[in-house]
């Protein structure tokens, strides 16, 4: 009978500045334009982020007055994907002059300043 050994592979090194975000939180903030609609942001953020409508409106409100809302705070990979989402929602058909998706950034949470 043949014994067999399981060797474990040694594990790779981590390049200095991977991991280093790792818990570390992001705000999706979705920025203001003048190609969408309330009703397509209330209904995109109902859609990609389940929101109720009362909260969705509340952001579409934000967004429109202050320039700016806070969709979510997550750690970065979920925070690009939410953000990858918006962008590509797509144009809100109830306006002609509306090319694209709305856009938004990542910041870290704690900081006021877009990356």
């Amino acid at each position: 009978m043949q014994s067999s050994v399981v060797v474990p592979l040694p594990t790779p090194a981590i390049e200095e500045g991977q991991g280093q975000e790792h818990g570390r939180l992001f705000h999706v903030v979705l920025l203001d334009d003048d190609e969408h609609t309330y009703d397509y942001v209330i209904e995109m953020l109902q859609k990609l982020f389940f929101l109720p409508v009362e909260t969705a409106l509340q952001h579409a409100v934000e967004v429109d007055t202050t320039g700016r809302t806070v969709v979510i705070t997550c750690e970065r990979p979920e925070a690009e994907f939410a953000r990858d989402q918006i962008h590509g929602y797509g144009a809100d058909p109830r306006m002609p002059k509306s090319k694209g998706s709305m856009s938004a950034v990542l910041v870290p949470a704690g900081n006021t300043a877009s990356q």
